[in-house]
């Protein structure tokens, strides 16, 4: 009697196991393009990923850049004033996207040009997203604006 409650015990744990390691593999299997590593233009051009890395890059859309094609197809730069990523981009574009302000794109760099699936800008006069916050301090050029209020 004693030698079966321990090998239900070992089976039990063993099983408790293999649920948990396949639970943890759908879990990563179904994450995996989910996870979107954010790069700044500086980083894009040092150490360019691979065309099949769907990754986000933000910073400021260059002045002077944007440029409409045939269609919805739209094309600008990105850069935080160290380095400049040219953007091609099939869609409608926020309201609030602007030259000289802040956005975020999800897309994959092809031949140099990141091409861009979705396109976020920000969406008030005070926001930037906190990831390009991030890359234009790490550059020296962030100026934070105080609000009126503030």
């Amino acid at each position: 009697m004693k030698g079966l409650k321990k090998k239900r015990r070992i089976q039990i744990i063993a099983l408790a196991f293999v649920a948990l390691a396949g639970s943890t593999a759908l879990i990563g299997f179904g994450m995996r393009d989910g996870i979107n590593f954010f790069r700044s233009p500086s980083q894009v051009v040092e150490a360019p990923p691979p065309a099949t890395e769907v990754f986000r890059i933000g910073g400021l859309v260059e002045k002077g850049s944007l440029t409409r094609g045939q269609g919805e197809t739209v094309t600008f730069r990105v850069t935080d004033t160290n380095a400049t990523v040219p953007v091609s981009y099939k869609g409608v574009l926020p309201d609030l996207f602007a030259e000289n302000a802040g956005m975020v794109g999800t897309g994959r760099l092809v031949d140099g040009t990141f091409v861009a699936t979705e396109i976020l800008a920000k969406h008030d006069e005070s926001y930037m997203p906190k990831e390009v916050v991030d890359a234009l301090k790490e550059q020296g050029v962030f100026q934070h604006e105080t609000p009126p209020n503030g």
